[in-house]
């Protein structure tokens, strides 16, 4: 026999004495409230913890949400710091490097005038050494260059045409070296036709082969 059939079971009723049908009934509805009574606090306690878990759960998502707010906050600062920093060294740097040109350009400009000056002062005393005198090949030559090599007079320009003159220098410069290259393999062309002039003369018995021995060598 099972439990619930032990307790659907009939109480005996004691010989001789009147049964209290009502009573019996009073105290099974009592006994069946009060488990019912105690299952329902139960069941609140149990949701009023759970409820408490969730609560607490909600507490602590909240302040891990702050705290990762704040991290944050405290990341975007630092980064914008840096950021000013970097801004901040890049712009000095950019400052520094235009005033290095600036303070460079200006030692050129002032070196170019400088040059220019220093030869034109040398051009006026070699002038007023010669005097009245007759001027020679080289005095000539030398004429020639400087009426060539005019002052720069640049002080007046600015960086743009300061570029522009330094170029048409270069490039004056340039057409010189391949001038000076040009005479100079004339020359030698020119010496080696004379040594073979002198050579082939030297085989003469009137010419002087000393002589000619002598001239190449200055030549």
């Amino acid at each position: 026999m099972s439990d619930t059939e032990e307790v659907l079971a009939a109480p005996k009723i004691p010989d001789g004495e009147k049964v209290d049908f009502d009573d019996i009934h009073k105290k099974r509805q009592n006994k069946d409230l009060n488990e019912l009574q105690a299952l329902i606090d139960a069941h609140f306690e149990h949701r009023k913890k759970e409820e408490e878990e969730l609560i607490a759960l909600k507490d602590r998502i909240e302040k891990r949400r702050a705290e990762r707010a704040e991290q944050q906050r405290i990341r975007s600062e630092k980064d914008k710091e840096r950021q000013a920093r970097q801004a901040e060294e890049k712009a000095r740097r950019e400052e520094d490097s235009m005033k290095r040109m600036a303070e460079d350009d200006m030692k050129k400009k002032k070196a170019l005038s400088n040059m220019g000056s220093q030869y034109s002062s040398y051009l006026a005393k070699a002038d007023q050494k010669r005097g009245g005198k007759k001027q020679t090949e080289r005095e000539k030559k030398k004429k020639i260059l400087a009426d060539r090599r005019k002052p720069l007079n640049i002080d007046h320009l600015n960086e743009d045409k300061l570029k522009e003159k330094a170029k048409e220098l270069w490039e004056w410069m340039h057409s010189l070296e391949s001038e000076k290259f040009d005479y100079g393999e004339q020359l030698k062309k020119q010496k080696y036709e004379v040594g073979i002039l002198c050579r082939k003369n030297c085989d003469h018995p009137d010419f002087n082969c000393w002589f000619h021995f002598c001239f190449i060598k200055i030549c």
